[in-house]
């Protein structure tokens, strides 16, 4: 099979200089054919990301840099191809025989000047990647731009998911076009002097911030509630929430509650600040609040968080997320709750955040905030399936089954209400982390899935911040997660007191 990618010589970027494409782990020939530029560029453009570069991206180089072809390189074609993906916005030759012509649209429209409107409107476009043969519409997504530093690194992470999403429909497996929680949303255009500038504006300002405040800096809201909860509500409304206390040095996010051998304790991540690298620690509750110490229960050499808990076979596990290390695995309680042990190794080889667990139709499903070694970590969903906890775990036929920044990213336990599927989801359309959605989950197996985001959560009077990422809830015992600005000139080792936020009635609007 030969794949023939069409860009434009006088734009080349560093992505494009790619021989192969890897389509489920295999390496699959590309060959370039260049093309006359379709369409002039901003006045500048490659100036501008030459000093992003500089600047934004510590001298590194990145995927929109400028590519030199050599003379070889422009006359390497091995013959003609069987499919095409067009990546200019030129019109398809009428001659054309390939039996495949997938192009990519950026809101709408073709090309890389598509792409760059997009951005400079202040906004990732939708992908999608269409059939010009039939004109079917063969997948859909949005990007995550967590990653994305600047012009470039925008343009960077936007062609990175496009090839992701290229390499999954020419994989030949099912794909299942989704409808986005949310619709792209045009804003006014800026120059892309404007927008460098902003850049390095919000870059500097970061950088300061940095200097003298831990950032981020996550923690963690509980609650009793003997009424209706988030899941009843939709909303954060009810009783108070009170944050638990924590060392202005450390953050406390992820938290997952579960009562075992008569105790109810919350896991969590715990990072410290000043190494960087977080483990997973646990403080006991009574039916007053926290009691005790917070206790560490498992450490490794990499990053652990998001403690995900599943009761199995009479025992207690964890799944913590290890994503650094690049496997999921899974630990056994032998002591609770502060002896883990590491039990098996349940998917290895790739990047899988926040994996969470459910049983439905008497299998088990893994999802996991799947990352392919590019652009962001919080928009590509994937689902592995296995009858039992240890597995063999394998991948759902679409996998990435969902790519959608808005609704992938696991944020908590699934629950069930009324015989209905329900997981909570990463909102990161305004950033990571800044706000929950909840799904339903309306169809579900190794061949099939499709959610429906029924509401929005959004941090507000009940819940300050910026940012709201986790729901869980253990029998009263209700938990969500946010950040706040934590200076780095607070008295170390000192603990806050847990500060009780006013209840609210209202629906939750943002901040």
């Amino acid at each position: 099979m030969i794949i023939e990618f069409r860009c434009e010589t006088e734009h080349a970027r560093r992505w494009m200089g790619r021989e192969t494409l890897s389509i489920d782990g295999r390496d699959v020939p590309v060959q370039i054919a260049w093309t006359a530029t379709a369409e002039s560029r901003p006045t500048g453009l490659d100036m501008l990301f030459e000093l992003e570069r500089l600047v934004l991206h510590k001298g590194r180089h990145s995927g929109a840099d400028r590519l030199k072809i050599s003379p070889e390189r422009m006359q390497a074609r091995a013959g003609t191809p069987e499919l095409i993906v067009d990546f200019t916005g030129a019109a398809r030759e009428p001659s054309c025989s390939a039996r495949q012509y997938l192009r990519p649209l950026f809101n709408g429209a073709a090309g890389e000047n598509a792409a760059l409107a997009a951005i400079l409107a202040g906004d990732l476009p939708v992908i999608e990647i269409v059939d010009e043969v039939d004109g079917a519409v063969l997948d859909r997504g949005h990007p995550s731009g967590e990653m994305a530093a600047g012009l470039s690194g925008a343009l960077e992470t936007v062609m990175a998911r496009t090839l992701t999403m290229v390499a999954a429909i020419l994989s030949g497996r099912p794909r299942i076009v989704p409808e986005l929680a949310r619709p792209a949303q045009a804003n006014s255009v800026r120059q892309p002097a404007e927008y460098v500038a902003r850049g390095l504006a919000v870059s500097i300002a970061k950088e300061i911030y940095r200097l003298c405040c831990y950032a981020p800096h996550w923690h963690v809201g509980w609650r009793f509630n003997d009424g209706a909860g988030v899941w009843q509500t939709g909303d954060l409304s009810g009783p108070g929430w009170n944050v638990l206390g924590d060392p202005g040095n450390h953050f406390y996010a992820d938290p997952f509650p579960i009562t075992w051998q008569g105790r109810t304790f919350v896991f969590f991540e715990d990072l410290d600040h000043r190494v960087g690298k977080g483990i997973v620690s646990a403080i006991e509750f009574d039916d007053a609040g926290p009691i005790g110490d917070v206790v560490p229960v498992l450490e490794e050499p990499w990053h652990l968080s998001y403690p995900f808990l599943i009761e199995d076979d009479g025992a207690l596990w964890m799944i913590p997320e290890s994503s650094l290390n690049g496997d999921v695995a899974l630990y056994k309680c032998v002591r609770f709750p502060d002896k883990w042990e590491r039990h098996a190794t349940l998917l290895s080889g790739l990047e899988l955040a926040d994996a969470t667990i459910t049983r439905h139709n008497g299998l088990n499903y893994l999802f996991g905030a799947w990352r392919d070694g590019t652009a962001g970590y919080s928009d590509s969903l994937a689902i592995y399936y296995a009858k039992h906890l240890s597995g063999p775990w394998l991948p759902h036929a679409s996998n990435p089954v969902l790519i959608d920044r808005a609704s992938t990213r696991p944020a908590g336990n699934f629950v069930t209400i009324n015989d209905k599927l329900w997981r909570p989801v990463q909102d990161c359309a305004g950033g990571y982390g800044a706000a929950l959605a909840l799904a339903e989950v309306v169809e579900l197996s190794p061949t099939t899935f499709r959610q429906i985001v029924r509401h929005s959560l959004r941090p507000g009077p009940a819940w300050p911040g910026r940012k709201l990422h986790t729901l869980n809830r253990c029998g009263r015992l209700e938990l969500i997660d946010g950040s706040r600005v934590q200076p780095k000139t607070r008295a170390f080792g000192s603990k806050f007191p847990s500060v009780a936020l006013p209840a609210r009635t209202s629906p939750s609007t943002a901040s």
